[in-house]
This record gives C-alpha cells, structure tokens and sequence, in this order.
C-alpha cells in the first residue's frame, strides 16, 4: 500500500504504509516534516493535514474530539483532517494528503 503526501515545499512523496497504521504514524517515520507532538492521542492538532478532494468521502467520520482539535489547527479548510486519526487500511491505498503549515 501507498500513500502520496505533498510537503509543506510542494513536493510529492510515495509512501509506503502498513494496515492498521496511523497515517501520522506513516509520515513521521518515513522522516517527513510533521510535528505530532501529542504522539496520535488527537490531544494537540500537529499532525494536521489537507486531504485530498477525492479521498474525503472514503474516510471515517469525524469524531467530535477530532473537530475539536481542529479548532487549534491554523488555516482550517474543508478538507482538514488530523492524519493522527486516519487509520490506514487497503481502502485507502493510494490515499493523497498535503501537510499543512505550523508557522
């Protein structure tokens, strides 16, 4: 499975990802820039990502705790996710995402 993740730069990268993994999980360990400070509890919005247009219908719904978060994320837009609580499955190989900025 793979996952594509546009850096705050503008570069693509093709990641490969593992079943049952947290998308933050996947990006962090693969070395990209994502902050994840509160380690995939949804306890502090660092791992706020832009999910693709094409791939928001085919992810879980939204939490309650999730959208709380959000409300600290910076440049929320519609297609805000926390990649801390996107779990990765064969549904979503392929899954397109963008980091968002923390500055």
């Amino acid at each position: 499975m793979k996952i594509y993740v546009t850096d705050q730069d503008g570069e693509e990268h093709a990641l490969d990802a593992i079943e049952g993994w947290r998308v933050m999980e996947i990006i962090r360990d693969h070395g990209l820039p994502i902050k994840a400070e509160c380690g995939g509890a949804c306890a502090c919005a660092t791992c706020h990502v832009y999910v693709d247009e094409a791939w928001l219908g085919k992810l879980a719904a939204m939490r309650d705790d999730e959208e709380e978060m959000l409300d600290e994320a910076f440049d929320v837009q519609d297609n805000s996710r926390l990649s801390c609580q996107i779990i990765m499955d064969e549904s979503l190989d392929g899954l397109k995402v963008r980091l968002a900025r923390y500055d």
